[in-house]
């Protein structure tokens, strides 16, 4: 499978990439990402085989669809990285909530959320490719909270990878935080920036295509790649699991083969709504794809109005950081497999230079054939979580966004919806204490007992343990010097 560029070719890129070059240079011209030139069809007799396939199983399956070129040992090896995962048998739990709604439960891994699901695997791709090649990688990671910690722990101690990592101050749990700034591998760099995601976003992305700083990590012969979704390394990993939901709801007896769902997805830079679109462009029965937001709900009038503003917005620090973000990576990828690069680039340097687009009503009609959404406050969040554990369900704030989404987007409630759970009660303890008792103000160690008392349920061993760890990353800077610290790091 071939990889083609989202806004076209400025001569300075390749016109097409395979997959391990578009691992290795995530980023193309213009600015732009790189997408699949064309998608697999994975409809009904590809998930009739599979009906009885293990996770394991399941993915090399689609990645033998996709035909990436990697080595069958190197796949093999990376997806056994899941027999780590709570049950080796089935790392995705999908489990009913309600007669029509399930949640597959994408957080049993290492850090406790879903970017577990494409970063473990991921790593070892990429550091595999690396070594073969006798190269040297710098990876970036700009993370909202997960990204950061999934990618610490799959590159630890990697051969031929270094790692820097960015995340706002203050813009993470203090259990994020304690993931990312405990980590002491000595390839592992953690730099908290004063700002939000999107100014970390921005310095990965500028830096990803700055010809100067790529000449200084040239010096070192050291590359430049990406673990963000900027990268489809980390996409074709997030489309796995929903098609391994929709077969667990076949298993449970929940739908017939063939029969239409809903994916409800907590969507912060998109792309693990953008894994459920290219299910579905696959062969995937899906009604629509709703998208969920909290109150940084660009994404819900992107969908709604087909314009997207940034124009005198903020971040709004919410109760689901992890989805406080305005600027959407991989709504890029969307613009370009519905309208051609072309358009793309006009919308996306619009957006860059001017901070709005609007889509034409027959644009917005093609989107709004596939995806529906709503936005979700703290208040409604804490009261969605209150009501789903008195249904006998625990859940953390950015799965909470997805009950207002389920509750006024669906146009057929008669069918089933499978909700995304993107991270452990752990990681978000205050929110959920207060939600749960009231209590408000509580450090995360003390509303981790609160819940944990209030549940019944075990903290993991992972998540106590980072209150007794040396914090060894302690560097906060300023988004100016950026470059600089990375340089150091880099020696």
């Amino acid at each position: 499978m071939n990889f083609t560029e989202t806004r076209g070719n400025d001569g300075q890129f390749p016109l097409e990439m395979t997959f391990s070059q578009a691992i290795l240079s995530p980023m193309s011209s213009f600015g732009g990402l790189y997408s699949p030139k064309s998608l697999p069809d994975l409809g009904l007799p590809f998930l009739e085989k599979h009906l009885q396939s293990d996770y394991k199983t399941l993915a090399t399956a689609i990645l033998a669809e996709f035909e990436v070129d990697i080595e069958q040992s190197i796949i093999d090896e990376a997806l056994s990285l899941y027999d780590q995962f709570d049950d080796p048998q089935n790392p995705v739990p999908v489990v009913k909530v309600r007669d029509d709604l399930y949640v597959s439960e994408l957080y049993h891994g290492p850090t406790r959320a879903f970017k577990d699901m494409a970063l473990q695997p991921f790593g070892t791709v990429l550091s595999a490719i690396a070594k073969a090649r006798n190269e040297k990688y710098l990876i970036l990671a700009a993370t909202s909270g997960d990204t950061g910690p999934a990618a610490l722990d799959t590159f630890r101690n990697r051969e031929n990878v270094q790692v820097a990592c960015l995340y706002p101050e203050g813009g993470t749990s203090d259990v994020q935080r304690l993931q990312m700034v405990t980590e002491n591998a000595p390839n592992l760099k953690v730099i908290g920036i004063k700002g939000d995601f999107d100014d970390a976003q921005s310095a990965l992305k500028k830096l990803l295509t700055s010809d100067s700083f790529k000449a200084k990590l040239q010096e070192n012969q050291i590359s430049l790649s990406a673990a963000n979704s900027v990268n489809f390394g980390r996409i074709i990993f997030q489309t796995i699991y929903h098609l391994h939901s929709y077969l667990e709801l076949i298993r449970q007896g929940a739908i017939q083969m063939g029969e239409k769902v809903y994916l409800n997805v907590p969507s912060g830079n998109f792309g693990n709504a953008l894994g459920g679109y290219y299910a579905f462009k696959m062969g995937l029965p899906v009604e629509k794809i709703l998208i969920a937001s909290n109150s940084n709900n660009v994404l819900t009038q992107f969908i709604q109005t087909g314009v997207y503003d940034l124009r005198d917005l903020n971040v709004i620090p919410t109760s689901s950081p992890a989805m406080d973000i305005l600027k959407s990576s991989n709504i890029e990828r969307i613009l370009f497999d519905l309208f051609g690069a072309q358009r793309t680039k006009e919308l996306m340097l619009a957006l860059d230079k001017e901070k709005h687009y609007a889509l034409t009503q027959s644009e917005l009609a093609e989107i709004q054939a596939v995806f529906s959404a709503d936005f979700c406050t703290d208040d409604e969040g804490e009261a969605y979580i209150k009501q789903a554990f008195s249904e006998g369900y625990l859940m953390d704030p950015h799965t909470a966004t997805c009950f207002k989404s389920y509750d006024t987007c669906r146009q057929h409630p008669e069918l089933k919806t499978i909700v995304y759970s993107t991270a452990e009660w752990t990681k978000f303890s205050p929110i959920i204490a207060n939600a749960l008792t009231g209590k408000s103000g509580l450090h995360d160690i003390e509303a981790l007992k609160v819940i944990s008392e209030q549940a019944g349920v075990s903290i993991p061993a992972k998540i106590q343990k980072l209150f007794e760890t040396e914090i060894s990353q302690s560097t906060v800077i300023d988004k100016r010097d950026i470059e600089q610290e990375i340089l150091n790091f880099l020696g």
